[in-house]
């Protein structure tokens, strides 16, 4: 069974309370993380960059990266070439240089980076009425399925 490795920043330019604490983040993320490349059929270990952020920055991000001047709830940067046709399909990787998809350090193989902005986190909880916590996981869940080829364009 794969397992994730999650490498965690707070890269906000600001810091702010966030009600949920590293450990339980890191907790949370893994367990969904781990779940979809379960779900994926994924025999590798891998890693994925998670960072949490600020309106600011994320709006930064989202600018220089999409063209999109506006604060947003999560970004996803795949470092895998899956598309939709491809969702998930660890078998690309045979036809890549080993140097573009793992880690040099650990082997493992480099999904991609995840940013979520922590207001967004607590106010999109309060406004579906539900947890912190759950819309944390929700968010990391969104950005994952992105990391593995699934897009807004095709509704499959």
């Amino acid at each position: 069974m794969p397992k994730a490795t999650i490498i965690f920043e707070d890269m906000s330019k600001e810091q702010s309370e966030f009600p949920l604490g590293e450990d339980e983040m890191m907790s949370t993320a893994e367990a969904v993380i781990n779940k979809a490349l379960e779900i994926h059929d994924c025999e590798d270990d891998c890693q994925v960059d998670l960072y949490l952020t600020d309106d600011e920055n994320i709006r930064e991000i989202n600018r220089d990266n999409r063209n999109i001047d506006k604060v947003t709830d999560v970004l996803s940067f795949p470092n895998l070439p899956f598309t939709p046709d491809t969702v998930a399909d660890f078998s690309l990787l045979d036809e890549m240089s080993e140097a573009e998809y793992t880690d040099p350090e650990s082997g493992k193989i480099m999904l991609g980076e995840i940013v979520i902005c922590k207001s967004k986190v607590i106010s999109q909880a309060a406004d579906y009425g539900h947890s912190v916590k759950r819309e944390f996981a929700f968010l990391t869940a969104h950005s994952i399925l992105h990391l593995l080829g699934y897009d807004h364009m095709e509704d499959d």
